[in-house]
């Protein structure tokens, strides 16, 4: 049986579309998923400097100003709730779980704190998407654009114990890889192994933490990664894949949950469950 999805976007997030949370329930239905947990985007960074992919949605693009900065809008948390019932109410066989994924949680610790008091949240994700770049914050892709490929890997692994440290009312920690995802071609494959110093610090933090690790589908997880999660005493790990649209739910599960079972980790008691080691 494939794990549960624990990191899905729909019409809810701001940078979802197409987003469609009951087309996400039909498709983790056929693909004989047991759980969904829809971790909409609760995000407080500012970003500066933003330049619009060709292919970004028009919700997106909209969002961003003429400088260049894009602040993204508050989560509309209760439409979001009527929405995950109706889902539970048209889908009884599939545990749909709420959530929310944090950006840079430690550096807005007083407004995510005022969404998650209300305890209306199954999960949450805490996650890092942003880094200080010429007096503003942006993701990887402008950094690597404008800096050199490895110092910037180093200093998004850097920041993940401030993370941690900063915010300690998340779950799980989301794409720990998430800045491989923008590395550039003319640096040739990206290699974990030249950065195995610095993830297995992040990870030893993390698993010091408590926390669990998400091993994330949106591109093909790193083998060496869960290893080092498990040699630095990490005992949890989630499944997510970071889907925006319907079709990309449980995407590349049957490849992640055999290559997390050969390094030592098992289903819980429940279909639904976390892994442990």
């Amino acid at each position: 049986m494939l794990p549960a999805d624990g990191h899905v976007h729909t019409e809810w997030s701001w940078d979802c579309e197409p987003g469609d949370m009951e087309a996400s329930c039909a498709r983790a239905t056929t693909m004989g998923l047991p759980a969904v947990a829809f971790t909409e985007h609760l995000d407080f960074t500012v970003w500066t400097g933003v330049e619009p992919a060709p292919d970004a949605p028009a919700k997106v693009t909209d969002l961003i100003t003429e400088d260049g900065t894009l602040a993204p809008p508050p989560l509309d948390v209760d439409g979001y709730l009527a929405c995950v019932q109706r889902c539970r109410e048209k889908f009884p066989g599939l545990v749909v779980l709420t959530g929310v994924e944090v950006g840079e949680p430690h550096w807005h610790r007083d407004q995510v704190a005022a969404v998650l008091d209300a305890g209306q949240f199954d999960r949450v994700l805490g996650s890092l998407h942003t880094l200080p770049l010429g007096g503003g914050l942006n993701e990887p892709g402008e950094h690597f654009a404008r800096r050199p490929a490895a110092e910037v890997v180093r200093d998004y692994l850097a920041e993940i114990p401030r993370l941690v440290a900063g915010f300690p009312d998340f779950e799980a920690l989301a794409h720990i890889d998430f800045v491989s995802r923008y590395w550039p071609a003319a640096a040739g494959p990206f290699v974990p192994a030249a950065f195995e110093a610095e993830f297995r610090c992040a990870l030893t933090t993390v698993a010091a933490a408590g926390r669990a690790l998400e091993v994330n589908t949106n591109r093909r997880p790193f083998p060496e990664i869960v290893r080092w999660w498990r040699e630095a005493g990490g005992e949890v790990i989630t499944f997510g894949s970071d889907a925006h649209s319907p079709g990309g739910v449980g995407g590349g599960f049957a490849d992640a949950a055999a290559m997390v079972e050969t390094l030592g980790f098992h289903p819980g008691r429940h279909p639904y469950d976390r892994w442990y080691a």
